[in-house]
């Protein structure tokens, strides 16, 4: 297993994560009885205001399994998780936060989940609230739930950073994902099974969170122009409702006039209405179909596959979903 960790503001909480991880880089067994073991923890340096580059570096120093990777500038969180998982070299690979929230013992529930249900994406589903307050919590619910009813992003609800993935897809995820895609997004393109194991989030410790107002839109606006052409194909419908009522008006003025006495005045502010109706219903559409070439490219640019070639799942880790009989478990401690 590979620990990627996008690091940004970790001076005062690596130390702290090494340390939890550090009993699991020996065999250890999950929660349902199967071995796991921690290779390798890859820290991400995202150039940050403080003083990670040389904890990271001392880490290293300390440990075989920690392995620096060293961004040119700051990318973000997602770009930083990228080349994490690009670097990696586990059969699965678990993101994880600097800060602290994300329990490495929660791991093996992960692991346990992925091998009952052969999912290939686990994500942390939280037991509690997140430590963000209650606006930014509240915020981060309905952006999702946005994206989920409007834009068709089915599993958008369940995206966290705290996630498993095998690994072959995590790294070809990092492969063809372009620089604007939004991560869990280019996941669900080729994932198979995604689903959730619930996770209890702990409290930051001792710092606050690196997003702002304006990096949580940006956030925000990337999983929205990642999520698919559905907002592209809205303008089109925009425009045929424009029409629709344009064609309702025109039938509405014409009974009017046949068959009621109305007025003169109503029939020049019949005619301007419908005229701006059409004109206004014919433009959107004629933009909704441009912006249909407009999407296939923007799929293109951000590196969504037709197909992705992986190996038999029975050969791979998803065939390894039996638990280690007890006294096996006994002799490999003893051992």
């Amino acid at each position: 297993m590979s620990v990627v960790v996008p690091v940004y503001q970790g001076a005062q909480t690596l130390r702290a994560l090494i340390d939890e991880i550090l009993p699991w880089t020996t065999t250890r067994f999950t929660p349902a009885g199967r071995p796991m073991l921690v290779e390798e923890v890859l820290l991400v340096f995202d150039h940050g205001p403080d003083d990670s580059a040389q904890v990271i570096r001392q880490l290293a120093a300390e440990h075989d399994f920690v392995r620096p990777i060293w961004l040119s500038r700051n990318f973000g969180q997602h770009p930083a998780t990228l080349a994490g998982m690009a670097s990696s070299g586990g059969e699965w690979i678990v993101t994880m936060d600097e800060d602290g929230q994300h329990d490495p013992a929660a791991v093996g529930g992960l692991l346990d989940t992925a091998l009952d249900e052969q999912a290939t994406v686990v994500y942390a589903n939280p037991t509690n609230p997140a430590p963000h307050g209650m606006l930014r919590n509240a915020a981060s619910r309905g952006s999702k739930w946005l994206i989920a009813h409007a834009l068709s992003g089915d599993n958008t609800r369940s995206f966290q950073s705290f996630r498993l993935v095998l690994g072959e897809v995590g790294r070809s995820v990092a492969a063809y994902a372009g620089s604007e895609a939004y991560l869990d997004v280019a996941l669900g393109w080729i994932a198979g099974e995604v689903t959730t194991s619930p996770v209890a989030l702990r409290a930051e410790h001792g710092r606050r969170s690196g997003y702002h107002l304006r990096s949580l839109l940006s956030h925000f606006w990337r999983m929205v122009l990642s999520s698919g052409t559905k907002g592209l194909r809205m303008v089109s419908f925009i425009g045929v409702l424009f029409a629709a009522l344009g064609l309702a008006l025109v039938l509405y003025v014409l009974v009017s006039y046949l068959f009621f006495d109305v007025g003169s005045e109503v029939r020049g502010w019949a005619s301007t209405m419908v005229i701006l109706l059409f004109g206004m219903g014919a433009i959107l559409f004629s933009l909704g179909v441009i912006a249909e070439y407009v999407g296939v490219n923007v799929k293109t640019a951000m590196g969504k596959p037709p197909y992705l070639i992986v190996g038999d799942p029975a050969a791979g880790p998803l065939g390894r979903a039996e638990s280690v009989p007890h006294e096996h478990r006994a002799d490999s401690a003893s051992d």
